[in-house]
């Protein structure tokens, strides 16, 4: 299964990435490959189900996941129904230890049932998980200003 664990300090509060990062329904606007994003159910304030689709190429799918939102703190993405075997992302957000910004720690972990999907996945999976990041990176740049 392909994993990824990535550390990086931004220049905004912990507020403002969690802000970014729980507002899903963006994603479009922003992440690469990300072709659609809706929430479709609501358990609290702070859960709900969304369905993500994304498309590269010829490739197209859509997959349900669960939100747990930690406000400031985490979000945990736990997945329910789609192409994976198997699929988990966590988020965390805390001070950054020079008190200058938010240290982000960002984890997936996931298994496609098609080995076809996985083995074409796996050989762009790293890229585009940096392009992810880094999407992420700039949008945050673009609508907020760093934390002084």
């Amino acid at each position: 299964m392909p994993s990824h664990r990535e550390i990086r300090v931004l220049p905004y509060t912990p507020e403002q990435v969690f802000a970014l990062v729980a507002d899903v329904e963006k994603y479009p606007e922003f992440l690469p490959w990300c072709v659609a994003c809706r929430i479709t159910g609501r358990e609290s304030d702070t859960c709900f189900t969304a369905d993500l689709a994304v498309g590269f190429k010829m490739v197209r799918e859509k997959f349900t996941s669960r939100v747990t939102l930690a406000p400031s703190q985490a979000i945990k993405v736990e997945y329910l129904d789609g192409p994976f075997a198997h699929l988990m992302n966590t988020w965390s957000f805390k001070e950054a230890p020079n008190g200058k910004g938010t240290e982000v720690e960002f984890f997936l972990d996931f298994e496609f049932r098609s080995k076809i999907l996985q083995n074409l996945i796996g050989l762009l999976f790293e890229e585009a998980v940096r392009r992810m990041v880094a999407a992420c990176e700039k949008r945050a740049s673009e609508i907020y200003r760093p934390a002084s």
